[in-house]
């Protein structure tokens, strides 16, 4: 089986963040960076060359393909902001909540496993802080340790 192209690594976070361009979407890192910190309370981790990632998780799908992945995490890109909030692909309950918040959110889209974002003064970031935490708790329960 092929080696997974996104890993975790121990390239600087910082010199990343202080990399990103243009200098809006630099500050808006920081922002995430800042909550993302304090909601998983995680220190964190390079995965590839662009995502930030928080926590990690093990599991292996009924295919047989075996996963190794950030719990959460976000990448500052040019275009817009991805996050990777996997509590709501991962389960059903937390999926419909999130459809929910997502109408609270303000201006995103969303992909097979993203939440796309062009500027965090598009959305209202108490409502992703609470996304956030409910994201957490939820690989907490599925994916503990």
């Amino acid at each position: 089986m092929a080696e997974p192209k996104t890993k975790a690594n121990d390239a600087s976070v910082d010199s990343f963040i202080e990399a990103v361009e243009p200098a809006a979407k630099r500050d808006d890192a920081r922002l995430l960076l800042e909550m993302f910190e304090r909601v998983t309370g995680e220190k964190p981790q390079m995965w590839g060359g662009t995502i930030i990632g928080f926590g990690e998780y093990r599991t292996t799908y009924a295919s047989g393909r075996d996963v190794h992945w950030m719990r959460a995490g976000f990448s500052p890109r040019k275009a817009k902001h991805s996050l990777y909030l996997q509590g709501g692909y991962c389960d059903d309950i937390a999926a419909k909540e999130r459809e929910a918040d997502l109408t609270r959110l303000g201006k995103h889209k969303t992909g097979a496993s993203c939440l796309y974002i062009n500027k965090l003064a598009d959305i209202d970031l108490d409502v992703l802080e609470e996304m956030l935490v409910k994201d957490w708790a939820t690989m907490q329960r599925i994916y503990p340790g």
